[in-house]
């Protein structure tokens, strides 16, 4: 058990990827104020919507059982290439991904507020100082360069100045992440992140409240026990054995799952009848536990205000140079634009990853097969494929593109079955999933010579994908 935990603990985990996107502040609405990092809501991020499979169901894998506590979620037979391939009955926004992290401001009401007066600030500050110029008589304009020229070197380092002042201020508030040890900024403080997690989580209960599944209810009890092993058997991090973790699961055909920073677990149905088997869910659970213990959501809203901050001199200049109105304003998208895409959505892209990476040892540690990680990723790339949907580079989203992510997790794979072998779970039987799913594909491509697209072929929406056990 000692050496489990050292290997989850150690420094080879610290290799990880940066990335993000300083998603936009949705308002506060519903009774009271709530706020939301609005990560899966965002622009140009990918959203799997209404997956509904059909009652051709090609995804086999090896379905271990990790123990008489967790029922397996079963598709076709292990090892059985399909007779044919039905198309997937899914609507697809572009990219599915999991987590709603919070994204606007966690601490008190009053930074709600103060954010989007800033920015007018900036603006009303940096219009006045344009037109104050332009009133000004052309001897008075010589005057002041004049003035400028020979205090010059007294402005260079007052500028300076305040950039150390940035610089000390970023340098103090570094922390290091639980797990993997990277070194991130953290403005904010866990206590904000707790009042922000009940104020988000009593809106998705008032949004869901005729949705919530019982507890009586064969998925409602799948998710609970793949939840509570996978708490149990990494009960040895602080992190993960501090929260108490509740379930909810939604009757929502999107195909999403996020944990807020309390514990709160909300998985839609959509996402059980996407995964192939229970090794599949359980990675995907593992994923949404990791964001939670690493504190990404206190992280992403640390950059962004750090960020935004100092978009604020920036958004005072171009008002201030700009001759026009008009001008300003696509100077400001400008800038904007370049903000979110040079810093929030890598580092968005990279705290996925880091959430792949931590989630793929906690599953390792609860005796999942691993292997099945990487194959619910070409899943949802085969799903985008047969909808014909475009792709996009992966520059635009805040989510690596499905392909860069079954990558990285296959690149994972063999330490994790080291993590898995070091905590005596029993040893993995039947083919490799991703040996399966590759044997499918191939069927799949001779099975479609000769016959028309596979969104015609006819299927009975009605059947579902995964047999859950009534018990």
């Amino acid at each position: 058990r000692n050496r489990c935990q050292s290997l989850v603990l150690s420094g080879n985990t610290r290799n990880c990827f940066l990335t993000g996107n300083p998603d936009s502040y949705r308002n506060l609405i519903g009774k009271g104020l709530r706020c939301l990092l609005d990560v899966p809501h965002t622009s140009g991020q990918e959203v799997y919507r209404n997956a509904n499979h059909s009652s051709g169901r090609f995804f086999s894998q090896s379905s271990q059982a990790l123990g008489e506590k967790i029922p397996s979620l079963l598709i076709s037979s292990v090892g059985q290439p399909p007779r044919h391939f039905a198309a997937w009955n899914i609507q697809i926004n572009r990219s599915f991904h999991i987590s709603p992290s919070l994204q606007a401001a966690p601490v008190p009401l009053f930074w709600i507020i103060v954010k989007p007066a800033q920015k007018l600030f900036a603006i009303i500050l940096g219009r006045s100082i344009r037109n104050w110029w332009k009133a000004l008589p052309p001897n008075k304009r010589e005057l002041f360069k004049e003035s400028a020229r020979k205090n010059k070197w007294k402005i260079l380092l007052g500028v300076s100045s305040l950039g150390v002042v940035f610089i000390m201020f970023y340098f103090t508030h570094l922390e290091e992440t639980p797990i993997t040890g990277r070194a991130r900024l953290l403005v904010f403080g866990k206590e904000h992140f707790r009042e922000l997690s009940q104020m988000e989580y009593d809106m998705w209960m008032e949004q869901f409240k005729s949705q919530m599944l019982p507890e009586t209810d064969a998925r409602y009890q799948v998710v609970e026990r793949v939840v509570g092993h996978l708490s149990e058997s990494n009960k040895d991090i602080p992190q993960v054995s501090a929260l108490k973790w509740v379930i909810h699961v939604v009757d929502e055909p999107g195909v999403n799952a996020f944990v807020l920073p309390n514990g709160q677990v909300f998985v839609f149905t959509g996402l059980l009848d996407a995964v192939s088997d229970i090794h599949q869910l359980s990675f995907i659970l593992g994923h949404e536990i990791a964001h939670a213990v690493l504190e990404h959501a206190a992280e992403k809203a640390s950059l962004v205000h750090f960020l935004d901050f100092l978009s604020l001199i920036f958004l005072t200049m171009i008002w201030a140079i700009c001759p026009r109105d008009s001008l300003a304003v696509v100077g400001q998208w400008i800038q904007s634009k370049l903000q979110e895409f040079m810093f929030d959505r890598p580092y968005s892209r990279t705290l996925e990853a880091e959430a792949d990476k931590v989630g793929l040892q906690f599953a390792a540690k609860a005796c999942v097969d691993v292997r099945a990680s990487s194959v619910f990723w070409q899943q949802m790339e085969l799903a985008e494929a047969i909808q014909g949907q475009p792709k996009l580079p992966e520059w635009l989203s805040t989510h690596p593109s499905h392909e860069n992510r079954a990558e990285h997790l296959d690149r994972l794979i063999p330490e994790a079955l080291k993590i898995r072998e070091s905590c005596n779970c029993p040893s993995l039987s039947g083919p490799d999933p991703r040996l399966i799913f590759r044997l499918n594909m191939q069927h799949l491509l001779e099975s479609s010579k000769g016959r028309g697209p596979p969104n015609s072929t006819k299927q009975d929406p009605s059947k579902p994908k995964l047999d859950f056990p009534n018990t």
